[in-house]
Formats: C-alpha cells, sequence, structure tokens
C-alpha cells in the first residue's frame, strides 16, 4: 500500500488515506485514526483494516481535489544518520565512519511534496540530499538487527536539507538541519512488504533538471537493519519515526565551487520503488 496523509483541497483536517492509481481512499469513515502515527501504532490490525477498507468501497477522492502532505506530518523523532554513503564520504574527504553518526532534525521543519524550501536570509549556503527515510511501525526497544525488519512500517523519500554553514558551527549539526521547510518528505509511504529489500534501490537527486546525485542504496556504510539495532540500544522507538538513512554523492557543497540551492530551483528526488518527491526553492520572507 501507499498510505498518504492529506487534506481536502476544499480546506478540512488531515486525514490519512491509501493512494490508489489517481484516487486517494479516505480512510477516515472506517473509524481509523486520522493521524498517521496513531494509525501505525494500530500495527498488523490497521493495516489490514486499511487493506479490507481500501478494497471494499471505502469514499475515494480524485488526486486533483485533496492537498498530499508530509506522510507523517509530525513525527515523534525525526533522525538522520551522517557519511553514510561510502562515496559521500569520499567526496567529502573524510574516511569512513567506525560508529553511526546520528542527529536530530526537529519536526517543525517537515513539509509535504510540492511545498517550497526556503532559503533563509541569514546564509547562501543552502544544500539538498536526497535520502531515503524508514519509518517505524512499532514501539521497540533493543531490537536486533535480525528482527530490525518486523518493526518498520515502510519507506519514503527525504530532502535532508541542511545549511552548511549552521550546521558546521555546532558538532551536534543540529541547528542547520533544521531550519523550518528543511524537511521535506513524501509524497507517500509505501509499506514495507511493497519496497522488498532496501538495500538495492536507485536513488537520483535533479536541481532544476540537473541530474546531482545517482547512486544505488547498496552503498550504504551502515544498513537500514543495523540502524534500527543501534539506535533501539539507546532508546524506544515509536511508531511515527522517521529515520534517514543518508545521502550519496553529488551533493553541492562538495562541487568545486559549490553549487548551493538558489531562489528558483527545484529540487526532485526519485527513490526507485518508493516515489518521487519534488520542491520548490525560494527567498525568505517576512511572511516564510
Amino acid at each position: 500500500m501507499r498510505l498518504v496523509s492529506f487534506r481536502p483541497s476544499a480546506g478540512g483536517e488531515v486525514r490519512v488515506g491509501v493512494l490508489v492509481g489517481d484516487e486517494v481512499a479516505d480512510l477516515s469513515a472506517t473509524g481509523l485514526p486520522s493521524d498517521m502515527a496513531a494509525f501505525l501504532a494500530a500495527g498488523d490490525e490497521g493495516m489490514e483494516a486499511a487493506r479490507r477498507a481500501t478494497a471494499g468501497g471505502s469514499p475515494r477522492l480524485s488526486l486533483s481535489d485533496v492537498v498530499l502532505m508530509a506522510p507523517v506530518p509530525r513525527p515523534p523523532k525525526f533522525l538522520a544518520i551522517g557519511l553514510n554513503y561510502r562515496a559521500h564520504a569520499a567526496e567529502t574527504g573524510r574516511p569512513l565512519p567506525e560508529f553511526q553518526m546520528w542527529f536530530n532534525k526537529q519536526r517543525t521543519c517537515v513539509v509535504g511534496p510540492g511545498e517550497p524550501i526556503v532559503v533563509p536570509s541569514v546564509s547562501d549556503e543552502v544544500d539538498y540530499e536526497g535520502e531515503l527515510a524508514f519509518v517505524i511501525g512499532r514501539r521497540c526497544r533493543h531490537v536486533p538487527a535480525s528482527d530490525a525488519p518486523s518493526v518498520i512500517a515502510g519507506y519514503t523519500v527525504v530532502d535532508d536539507v541542511s545549511v552548511r554553514d549552521w550546521q558546521r558551527r555546532t558538532p551536534t549539526m543540529t541547528m542547520g538541519k533544521s531550519f523550518d521547510t528543511h524537511g521535506p518528505m513524501g509524497p507517500h509511504l509505501v509499506t514495507a512488504d511493497e519496497v522488498g529489500d532496501p538495500h538495492r534501490l536507485s536513488l537520483r537527486t535533479w536541481v532544476s533538471g540537473e541530474l546531482r546525485q545517482e547512486a544505488s542504496t547498496d552503498d550504504l556504510v551502515f544498513n537500514c537493519w543495523q540502524m534500527v539495532e543501534h539506535l533501539s540500544t539507546a532508546f524506544t522507538l515509536e511508531p511515527g519515526d522517521v529515520i534517514s538513512t543518508g545521502t550519496p554523492a553529488g551533493v553541492g557543497m562538495a562541487a568545486d565551487p559549490p553549487r548551493y540551492l538558489r531562489p528558483g530551483d527545484t529540487v526532485r528526488v526519485e527513490i526507485e520503488g518508493v516515489g518521487v518527491l519534488e520542491n520548490p526553492v525560494v527567498a525568505e520572507t517576512r511572511a516564510s
């Protein structure tokens, strides 16, 4: 299934649905939660109820009549890993990490497909990072890598937008990774059963039609299962947590000279079997 968070174009509350062709099956009339994290917390029963509702004629809306949001509009946690593609570590001139390097993106940075990425007035070093992300589907702790697939609900596309000068100012990187609008995500959450092996997917990022990143997830230093094991050693993972798995080579920072995002650009990230995420880039205004 391709799960979405959406609201009707005419207005109204955010709901959970299933993308079926060019329509969205609205699950709100079935009694299922309208919040994605709460829906995922219902586990296998919730997923099966969604399948039955979709097959059984739940109300459907045309894609033209809805606005797709980020699949998890306000995730409980939004975590991302650094230097997790071999080629990306090489282009930065740094050795492969011995340990997993994690940082937080504040959940207020999340925006959905089509929403603008804002270049803040305090920096002209805004970079793109196309990434595969997975979403936790079950509250868990101390999960061995061998059991990790059982706690992953599905996968989505993330652009880990980074304000490089602010990122470099602190070893936590949180400030440079968390500006408002700098967590584009979507357009949907593809359930794990449809994706299969997440470690053999092609990933491409374009900026204004120019291909900047092209890689396969088989270049990951630490795979998805190892990430779950590592994180759950320290703290509880919860339904709706978004875990972004790192970016491949080709970021703007590594070019000579650097090629940062500018107002008027459009960033498009495509991951095989997962989806296409596209966002325009705009300058910050008082209204931003």
